[in-house]
């Protein structure tokens, strides 16, 4: 018998779709569930009720943002706290190259609408002058 705990078989494929379906957001829980009771009305409801206690019936939104990843102890303390560690920078880089990311954009944006402004207001001159 293994030291440490064997994953389900189960819980992968069910984990993979929940985290599939919270990429895609609220729309995409939505429409599992009207499948749901269309092909099997158990499922469906089923689904809602998870919708409903897990709050992603109210909130898909940043909850990828919120994921850890989690494993189970290799009974190998040092190692343990060093992958602990490593993850926690991993996920602390992660966090910070999306608000890069972020920042990015939004500095992008408001270039383009600074020129959309700028050009706008050199349109009505010209026209005027004509």
């Amino acid at each position: 018998m293994p030291a440490y705990p064997m994953p389900s078989r189960v819980a992968g494929p069910l984990t993979r779709a929940r985290d599939w379906l919270d990429a895609r957001g609220r729309p995409a829980w939505i429409i599992a569930m009207v499948l749901g009771f269309v092909f099997f009305w158990p499922l469906g409801l089923a689904l809602l009720g998870y919708m409903i206690w897990s709050k992603r019936m109210f909130s898909c939104k940043n909850r990828a943002s919120h994921v850890r990843y989690y494993a189970p102890s290799t009974g190998n303390s040092a190692f343990d706290a060093y992958r602990e560690e490593t993850l926690k920078r991993l996920e602390d880089e992660h966090r910070e190259f999306v608000d890069f990311l972020q920042k990015l954009r939004e500095a992008k944006d408001k270039a383009e609408f600074d020129q959309f402004m700028q050009n706008r207001g050199d349109k009505p001159e010209a026209s005027q002058s004509a």
